[in-house]
């Protein structure tokens, strides 16, 4: 049977942690029932937990955070939230600890040659990119990229958009992810920065400004560029970490991406050998 803990002392802390964890069951789209079972626990306690009326453990905020599978790094929040250390540290992908995680990414990307291959993370920031990657999109660009991340590269007109013939299809699928990653973490002020700098670029549907609950998807969305007469069309991959303790980790895309038709791929090669 769960006790209802309460401290005068935490109260604040207590109020917040239990507004932000309400926040999370409904980005999931959980009643208190449904997460009270997953995380089994009693609805009663976790309605206390959210009003603030108890104060919750570190253990019991683990749970909860585990049941509502919160990212790493919002686990951390949570955790300050109630009035406790964080539990998972952030680490710099160049520090000495994560050379193995390095290593193991530069395998990856170098054995997806001659194919485009890249890693970027929770702000679809470039972090790594293979040489198929950047001879690729230079060719399309004729120049260096103009952009660092991802997002900004799709959506200015100066960069990759002129040249993804279904522009529209592949960009909204990328506002779609951004919007829904916006709700689930609205104090992510990054994230909400991102997404009103895209925004801002011209000829945005304006439709695109409100996150679309339910829009229609496609079993596997292929992007199509083009490169004088030639269009390529490729699928991508992306692959995470198996159970990270890393917020870095946690929050790092391998992103691989294959030609979608043999016509593609001998175009491809083509291409690179011209």
């Amino acid at each position: 049977m769960d006790t209802v803990e309460s401290d005068p002392i935490h109260r604040e802390q207590v109020s917040h942690v239990g507004a932000l964890l309400k926040d999370w069951r409904s980005a999931r789209r959980l009643s208190q029932l449904d997460l009270a079972n997953k995380a089994e626990i009693s609805s009663r306690h976790l309605s206390f937990v959210e009003s603030g009326r108890a104060q919750p453990s570190r253990e019991m905020v683990a749970r909860l955070a585990e049941a509502l599978e919160v990212p790493l790094r919002e686990r951390n929040a949570l955790l300050l939230a109630a009035g406790y250390a964080p539990h998972y540290r952030e680490s710099v992908l160049a520090a000495p600890e994560l050379a193995t995680v390095r290593g193991a990414l530069e395998l990856i990307l170098r054995h997806h040659e001659p194919y485009p291959a890249f890693v970027f993370n929770r702000h679809w920031d470039l972090l790594m990119a293979n040489q198929g990657s950047t001879r690729f999109f230079g060719h399309l660009l004729g120049a260096p990229r103009v952009h660092s991340n991802i997002m900004h590269m799709v959506f200015d007109p100066a960069a990759l958009r002129p040249h993804i013939v279904n522009w529209e299809e592949c960009a909204g699928d990328l506002i779609r992810h951004l919007h829904n990653e916006v709700a689930a973490a609205p104090w992510d002020e990054r994230a909400r920065y991102l997404l009103a700098e895209v925004l801002a670029y011209p000829d945005v549907p304006q439709r695109w400004h409100a996150r679309q609950l339910g829009a229609p998807t496609t079993p596997l969305l292929t992007a199509e560029y083009r490169h004088g007469a030639q269009v390529f069309r490729f699928f991508s991959t992306i692959a995470t970490f198996g159970t990270p303790q890393d917020v870095t980790l946690d929050e790092l895309r391998i992103e691989c991406t294959f030609p979608a038709d043999e016509a593609t791929a001998d175009a491809y090669r083509a291409l690179l050998s011209g």
